[in-house]
């Protein structure tokens, strides 16, 4: 087997698969993290509140009613950032942080679980990949099943609480929009290549016992082999000493 001519076994199907899957909602998981729509006003209610995301708030000439001085709140400004500080408690829930929180740590775990399927597709390393593939895809799998499983948390806790009265001004004028249709996207496509990576993962465990097993077998019967051999030598010796009698 030598890597110069490509005479090594290759990434299975299913890992391909289930790679291209992660890939697929890396860049859902990606646009949903960063893209300012999980909610947005409609257009045709005039609300002064737009649209918002993980990490901005866009406002038209917003007022906040418990705010003791007449300020404007205009434009699409960060939600950490020094304009909308006074208001920050209020944009800010611990529900919302939760949400937060699941979505970056799905992020993180899922660009980890890439670079680790990335190996195992290219074979890079190739000794360390030939000969830890099935962690390396056990791992994957483990990352991709977690951040399924944290956008899933993300996704109802949203949902369940975007229409709360005592967070953004008339919730009936809002709908939910495409940011968060794209996290439930990531959701769905994380726990399906989770499904595949763990069926490899599996066969890929399955293959390394018979493997051991079969090496076990013939590191065990080499020294039967050797000791026919060496009764065989000795049987014709003694009958070539017969015949020379």
């Amino acid at each position: 087997m030598t890597a110069a001519n490509n005479e090594y076994p290759k990434a299975s199907n299913a890992t391909l698969i289930g790679a291209t899957i992660t890939y697929v909602a890396g860049l859902f998981l990606l646009l949903s993290f960063a893209g300012p729509y999980w909610i947005e006003s409609y257009s045709g209610m005039f609300s002064s509140f737009k649209h918002m995301g993980l990490w901005e708030y866009c406002f038209d000439r917003f007022r906040f009613p418990s705010y003791q001085y007449d300020k404007y709140f205009d434009g699409c400004h960060y939600i950490f950032g020094q304009e909308l500080y006074v208001i920050r408690e209020w944009l800010l829930p611990a529900w919302l942080m939760a949400v937060q929180t699941f979505v970056t740590l799905a992020l993180m775990l899922s660009f980890m679980a890439q670079i680790l399927l990335a190996c195992v597709v290219v074979r890079m390393p190739l000794r360390t990949v030939l000969r830890y593939e099935w962690i390396f895809v056990s791992i994957s799998f483990v990352m991709v099943a977690i951040s399924s499983v944290f956008l899933f948390l993300a996704v109802a806790i949203f949902g369940g609480n975007c229409y709360r009265r005592d967070w953004l001004l008339y919730p009936s004028f809002n709908v939910l929009s495409w940011s968060y249709a794209f996290a439930v996207i990531a959701f769905i496509l994380f726990g399906l290549a989770a499904v595949l990576l763990f069926l490899e993962s599996r066969k890929l465990y399955e293959l390394r016992l018979e493997a051991k097993n079969l090496v076990a077998q013939m590191q065990h019967s080499q020294p039967e082999h050797a000791l026919h051999q060496l009764r065989d030598q000795l049987h014709q010796q003694q009958q070539l000493g017969y015949f020379r009698n």
